[in-house]
């Protein structure tokens, strides 16, 4: 019976890491180039970004090899900027898009890179550990039209639900 607990315990723990059926992490991954600012170009929705607009991603490494994530955006109902602070850890190897994040203590959320602009790491296409989690994040608060569409019909192939897309406003910067 303890080694059950144990068991349900860690699947628990270890249980949104995951990676959904279809979804490759990208390989090379350089994670200096990652650093820096994202802009959320477009998401599936989500209670802890739902009414957020001008939404931000910021990367940093720390000393013991994590990475620091400041998430934030802008609440017009709070008229102020939310912010959040986690820490990203490789699953596997360094060089592989493959991640786990946690904003919340011990309790990690899978992080995958399944797409990159390669040549200026200008845009990424991120998957969480199933199909409700999806993300297009651009270095410039807009994309062109190509990048969306590819965005969109790469999500669509993998049975991401790409017809409640949100398009988030970046328009207009708020401080």
């Amino acid at each position: 019976m303890r080694t059950i607990k144990i068991l349900s315990l860690l699947a628990l723990l270890t249980g949104c890491t995951g990676i959904p059926e279809g979804v490759t992490p990208v390989t090379p991954f350089e994670v200096n180039r990652y650093f820096g600012k994202w802009y959320e170009i477009a998401r599936l929705d989500h209670r802890f970004e739902r009414g957020l607009s001008h939404i931000t991603a910021e990367y940093s490494g720390n000393p013991d090899g994590s990475l620091r994530v400041i998430n934030s955006g802008y609440s017009a109902e709070a008229s102020e900027r939310k912010q959040a602070e986690g820490k990203a850890k490789f699953v596997r190897e360094s060089n592989e898009g493959y991640l786990k994040v946690s904003f919340f203590g011990p309790f990690y959320g899978s992080y995958i890179i399944f797409e990159l602009d390669q040549k200026g790491y200008e845009y990424a296409f991120i998957s969480g550990n199933d199909k409700d989690y999806l993300w297009l994040l651009a270095r410039t608060p807009t994309v062109s039209d190509q990048v969306k569409s590819d965005f969109i019909n790469k999500a669509k192939a993998l049975g991401f639900a790409t017809e409640q897309l949100i398009f988030v406003d970046q328009s207009s910067p708020v401080q």
